[in-house]
């Protein structure tokens, strides 16, 4: 199943009327071919209407793009461009829209070859805010017929991202955990972002759970973990059990994402559960991440909706990690300094129980969970699934409604180093630069909650334009600044 958008982006050039029409008509041809060279076809179309200072002539671009499947929209300046159905074209259309202009080619031709787009765009964005249109205006949005696909090749994991929320249900089991007040989630946000919220009890899921009891689906369904487990099925008889919860929640989608396209789910896995259903649930939620249906633990709503967001930009399988635990000092004497280009503050551990997709895990193992187990029976913990995260580059972020509602993010580019934790969970030895003043300047001073998102890849430059155009206030889209910026909380005497 695809649980993320597919994006075709509709190209339409604008042509101002005192400017020749074929600057713009040439140019979003050049584009089109460059665009094709780099990156192939699937994901752009040409529109064939060009705009010369006609609102009709809008109207007719949005019916051939709509007509033709596209649901995120380039508006392209061929040249200076026409203010006013410019910007019309972003207002009336329903998706998400980016604007970029034509640079001129070459000194030979600076008279009747002069398009006036790189001044065309300050227009583009004064009316973009006067009509109170969003729209993603690239950090130099003016280039080549080159450049400018790069551009809109970069469009497209933001575009996914804002196309997906506007159709995402996010499904609730249970309040959060006692004590887990960090978790807390005002809804109102997830409104104001387009995104429908089911909240359901406990006692439903357990109820639909037994329902599945005896499914004649359980076998093939554990025959799949089997296979996916291999030599690390170190739990087989519990095996039957999740068979039989991976299916409940699977079906349970299907019954009520209603008129969404995309869900999400936000679970309470502990203390009661492991008792009533009698295994935890660590292995089946990173199953389903894995198949693009992010699953957060103890009903961390806003974790679950910044997990699918970088599933969206990504178009691969995250986690949600707990902020955790400092590397020791002995450890990082002997493993990473002098191999890395870290401090000791840069690094810490990303640790969560279990809930990691295989693929993301270096020689996974179906274990119990060693936390519970401290005060219940070990038999009723079993599970997790468990390993070292895979080294590589990582995006840490997260999305997030304050206590009084405010929308917030962070967004941090890293590693997973590879370096043996010597510990048990999904758990990685990670690094990110001037993390420890991040740490105390933006999560703490921030009051984020210890859950972070993880994405296996460098997206902060998509991630940080995704909040951007849902709504973030700019100054509380956070980073880990370079020790060249200080944060303003910081102490300059430290």
């Amino acid at each position: 199943m695809s649980n993320f958008p597919e994006v075709k982006v509709g190209v339409v050039a604008v042509s101002r009327d005192c400017f020749p029409e074929s600057l713009s008509v040439n140019r979003r041809k050049a584009l089109m071919e460059a665009y094709t060279a780099k990156f192939g076809t699937g994901n752009v179309y040409e529109c064939p209407v060009c705009i010369v200072e006609s609102e009709i002539h809008m109207v007719q671009a949005l019916e051939d793009i709509k007509k033709a499947g596209c649901n995120a929209l380039c508006v392209y300046l061929g040249n200076f461009g026409p203010e006013i159905s410019e910007t019309l074209l972003a207002k009336h259309f329903d998706g998400p829209a980016m604007f970029i202009a034509a640079a001129e080619e070459s000194q030979n031709n600076l008279v009747g070859g002069r398009g006036d787009a790189y001044c065309g765009m300050l227009n583009a964005s004064y009316n973009l805010k006067l009509r109170n249109v969003k729209a993603y205006i690239p950090e130099y949005p003016v280039g080549t017929a080159e450049e400018c696909a790069d551009m809109l090749h970069d469009f497209l994991p933001i575009a996914r991202a804002i196309i997906g929320l506007s159709d995402l249900k996010i499904i609730s089991f249970g309040p959060r955990p006692l004590n887990f007040l960090a978790c807390n989630a005002p809804i109102k946000q997830l409104y104001n972002l387009g995104v429908e919220i089911e909240e359901n009890s406990e006692l439903d899921l357990f109820e639909a759970f037994n329902k599945h009891a005896g499914d004649e689906r359980i076998p093939a369904k554990v025959k799949e973990m089997e296979e996916e487990l291999g030599k690390g099925n170190l739990k087989p008889e519990i095996l039957p059990k999740l068979a039989q919860y991976e299916l409940t929640l699977l079906d349970w989608v299907e019954q009520h994402r209603g008129y969404r396209k995309y869900v999400a789910i936000a679970g309470k896995c502990w203390p009661a559960f492991q008792t009533q259903f009698g295994f935890v649930p660590c292995y089946v939620n990173s199953r389903l991440t894995g198949m693009g249906i992010p699953v957060s633990c103890e009903v961390d709503i806003y974790g679950c909706l910044s997990e699918f967001i970088g599933t969206c930009v990504s178009e691969d399988a995250v986690t949600l990690l707990d902020i955790n635990n400092s590397v020791p000092k002995d450890m990082y004497k002997e493993s990473i300094e002098g191999r890395f280009d870290y401090k000791h503050t840069d690094t810490f551990m990303g640790f969560h129980c279990g809930n990691t997709c295989s693929s993301k895990v270096c020689n996974p193992q179906m274990k119990y969970q060693m936390i519970m187990a401290r005060s219940l029976p070990i038999e009723v913990t079993n599970g997790t699934l468990e390993g070292d995260i895979v080294p590589g580059d990582i995006t840490f972020y997260r999305l997030q409604s304050t206590a009084d509602c405010k929308i917030r993010a962070y967004v941090a580019q890293g590693e997973v180093l590879p370096v043996a934790t010597r510990s048990f969970g999904s758990i990685g030895v990670f690094a990110i630069k001037e993390m420890g003043r991040f740490y105390r300047h933006v999560l703490i001073e921030k009051n984020y909650p210890h859950h972070g998102a993880v994405a296996f890849g460098h997206y902060g430059k998509a991630l940080f334009e995704v909040f951007k155009y849902i709504g973030v206030p700019v100054e509380d889209i956070n980073y880990n600044q370079p020790a060249s910026l200080p944060y303003k909380t910081e102490n300059p005497f430290c």
